[in-house]
């Protein structure tokens, strides 16, 4: 059985802070390198983070999250731009479709094509009372 773990909804990973350490946190950010900083200067990250993948970008800019939190051993997939709005974390959850996963979200069971809320539940995060 997964341990339970705390699930943190930020509309902006900027928000991300101490308090998300070893939660799974659906993001409404972005998975861009300036969104994956946060995360990575955090000394107690959290477990997993999903991010919009913002339709990928130029040479990938709008997922390189994976590669930056996969560096760190931290679970993280991006949600397609065109089944979540940008910017806002709860739909991401509600109607998130998983478009790409690092290796270290793989470890952990997330794969491309999976609800984002399938997917937290599956991470054993529960939302907090």
């Amino acid at each position: 059985m997964t341990a339970a773990r705390r699930l943190v909804l930020l509309d902006s990973i900027a928000h991300v802070g101490p308090e998300c350490a070893g939660c799974v946190v659906v993001s409404g950010s972005h998975g861009g390198a300036s969104a994956a900083g946060f995360v990575v200067r955090e000394p107690a990250p959290p477990h997993a983070v999903f991010f919009n993948d913002a339709g990928v970008g130029k040479d990938g800019a709008g997922i390189v999250a994976l590669a930056m939190l996969d560096a760190r051993g931290i679970a993280c997939a991006t949600y397609s731009h065109l089944s979540a709005r940008i910017g806002e974390a709860a739909d991401g959850l509600a109607s998130g479709v998983i478009s790409h996963v690092n290796a270290a979200g793989r470890a952990a069971g997330l794969r491309a094509g999976a609800r984002v809320g399938e997917a937290v539940a599956a991470l054993g995060a529960q939302v907090a009372g």
